[in-house]
């Protein structure tokens, strides 16, 4: 019951709401905790019925894998199922990566089980537990992976019109023909230039999916002035191709500068939008 218990307490552990208000609660919250509760039962079964020569066993280990694959399946068609009414998707690549995460966590909560279930039947509950808790520990570190901010500086930056052109500091956006609406972006949006340190980060930063990401995330944290059928108040990334920075343009709800930057140094990195260049630094 050691495995079980700590095993289902790494999945709730790993379970984090934020302002992207996902996984929403509490059903959301519900159909993880009890995969988790699940995946933690298999973890710490196995370990005794291993030691008893009962390699049926393994069996179970497999339709667990099986169950958690149909889970990254079920994430993944259930948010794209979302998208089409998202005023900023968040983009395959965004949508892939949470669907992955999903599946990942119960294989740490039934590897934590299992370190905790293994060393409680061959050594003793308290070390057992001592294991149990150095493992649920050391997965506290992915509940973190890597940010924009560490591979970009995010600074505000002005919005300008050249004509009809908008320019994010030196990054050219995009053309807008409306006076109107070019007088309520410089009115009301904000600014963010992303300054990549390295080449690989700016390799990163021209993926698509990484700049769909950040759009969506930015809105997400700061709210959005736009209604569907006002397609120049979307949040927009584009990239300077002589110096490899990035331009976000956004028309928040909270006009606060500082809070649309730090929300651009908090959007994750996608696991498939790293790049890594020859030469080019980490």
């Amino acid at each position: 019951m050691a495995g079980v218990g700590v095993g289902a307490l790494t999945r709730a552990y790993l379970l984090r709401n934020d302002y992207r208000f996902y996984p929403t609660y509490p059903h959301g919250w519900v159909t993880h905790l009890s995969l988790g509760l699940v995946a933690a039962f298999l973890g710490a079964v196995a370990v005794p019925a291993l030691a008893a020569r009962e390699f049926t066993a393994v069996t179970f280990l497999a339709l667990a894998a099986q169950q958690f694959r149909e889970v990254r399946s079920a994430e993944r068609e259930s948010l794209a199922a979302l998208e089409a009414n998202e005023r900023v998707p968040r983009g395959a690549d965004y949508v892939e990566g949470i669907a992955r995460v999903f599946e990942a966590r119960n294989y740490l909560a039934m590897l934590t089980a299992l370190v905790t279930s293994a060393v409680t039947h061959w050594v003793g509950l308290a070390p057992g537990l001592l294991a149990g808790g150095a493992a649920l520990l050391l997965t506290g570190g992915l509940r973190r992976g890597r940010q924009v901010g560490d591979i970009a500086v995010v600074r505000p930056a002005g919005l300008r019109f050249e004509r009809t052109l908008l320019h994010v500091g030196d990054v050219m956006i995009m053309a807008v023909g409306l006076r109107e609406a070019r007088d309520y972006l410089l009115q009301h949006g904000r600014g963010v230039v992303l300054e990549p340190r390295d080449p690989s980060a700016r390799a990163t930063l021209a993926t698509l999916g990484q700049r769909q990401a950040i759009a969506h995330d930015a809105a997400a944290a700061v709210g959005l002035r736009k209604d569907f059928g006002t397609p120049e108040y979307t949040p927009l990334v584009r990239v300077d191709l002589d110096t490899g920075k990035a331009g976000l343009v956004i028309v928040p709800i909270n006009p606060d500068p500082e809070a649309v930057v730090e929300a651009v140094r908090q959007v994750p990195l996608l696991e498939s939008a790293r790049r890594r260049l020859l030469g080019g630094g980490r």
